[in-house]
């Protein structure tokens, strides 16, 4: 492990004390003594990160488990062990319980007993941490997606908005060439007619009910296809024509964009008879 394992022995008897760093002595722990609860307090405010503390259960001033309830709250990621000779079980069972203990060995202690505990706590410790790590990790990321999902409805609600203009355009821009006493087409580069208005569809539709979506050259008499012949070759024409025993003044733009959209727009008067 990369972390510094820092472990705080609180006993009011100094014998315990050495007998704790002697058996550590070969392990790569930092052993830190305190002789009361006060003082481990104290090192513990002063001291950061220290991973494990140890503490005797009878201690004059201040009781183990007042002591270790204090650590509790004060560094609640710490893991709490209680040594002690006092056997009185309901004794054990609230220091457990008030103090959050992690494990009661009793005096006098088997040494590799202990060992392992220490080793176990040190190992509960870490993956308390990393679980801790991860929580905070994934709630980082739970706020993310939720920033993201808000961000995207935010969006979608622009968008759809925005269609639902477009389409209110679409809706009127149709109704207004509907309207209009001229009649307009407009073929795209494969001739197929892509716009045809009331006005056309009356012209040249030949009872049908519209001409959008069909092939040219089976929608329209021959003097209109021979027309877009010559507005594709002149890019613009205008000649008045015979279609359907009506005289019909057409004229043919030629269209080509920057953005590569191409076509034929033809517009049909009826009254160009009369001019």
């Amino acid at each position: 492990m990369e972390e510094e394992i820092r472990i705080l022995c609180v006993d009011d008897e100094k014998n315990v004390l050495r007998a704790i760093e002697r058996l550590f002595l070969d392990e790569d722990y930092e052993i830190i003594t305190a002789s009361s609860g006060k003082e481990g307090l104290e090192i513990l405010e002063r001291e950061p990160g220290i991973q494990l503390v140890i503490s005797d259960y009878r201690m004059p001033e201040m009781h183990g488990v007042d002591f270790l309830k204090e650590v509790c709250e004060r560094w609640p990621n710490t893991v709490r062990i209680v040594l002690s000779g006092y056997a009185d079980t309901a004794a054990i069972v609230d220091a457990i319980n008030e103090g959050q203990i992690y494990k009661f060995i009793p005096k006098p202690w088997n040494d590799d007993e202990l060992k392992v505990t220490i080793a176990n706590a040190i190992e509960r410790y870490f993956l308390h941490k990393k679980n801790m790590q991860l929580t905070e990790e994934l709630r980082r990321r739970n706020e993310e997606l939720e920033r993201i999902n808000n961000s995207l409805e935010q969006l979608v609600e622009e968008r759809t908005a925005e269609l639902k203009f477009q389409n209110r355009i679409l809706f009127h821009a149709h109704q207004i060439l509907d309207s209009l006493p001229v009649g307009v087409i407009g073929i795209d580069r494969d001739g197929i007619i892509v716009q045809a208005n009331a006005m056309s569809n009356e012209l040249v539709g030949n009872g049908r009910t519209g001409i959008a979506g069909m092939y040219r050259f089976d929608a329209l008499p021959p003097e209109l296809n021979d027309m877009v012949e010559s507005t594709i070759k002149n890019k613009f024409m205008a000649s008045t024509l015979t279609i359907n025993n009506s005289k019909i003044k057409v004229k043919g733009k030629y269209m080509h964009y920057s953005d590569g959209q191409e076509g034929i727009t033809l517009t049909l008067d009826r009254d160009g008879e009369d001019g």
